[in-house]
């Protein structure tokens, strides 16, 4: 659940909340395409050690895992 006050879905069908967001600015899908592709595509951290960083990270953000 975003932690910021998104439109309302528009349409017959309810948009996913993750498309609302990115609605609000679609020009940063790029940049964060390749920051993720960045992340996960060329880490050099093994993938066991990146998750354990993301889970940490989200922890300490109060974020759901």
């Amino acid at each position: 659940m975003a932690r910021l006050d998104l439109p309302p879905s528009t349409g017959p069908d309810e948009q996913p909340e993750i498309m609302r967001v990115w609605g609000l600015r679609p020009e940063l899908g790029g940049p964060v395409a390749a920051l993720s592709a960045a992340v996960y595509q060329e880490s050099k951290l093994p993938p066991r050690v990146r998750e354990a960083v993301r889970m940490r990270i989200a922890q300490i953000n109060d974020c759901p895992i």
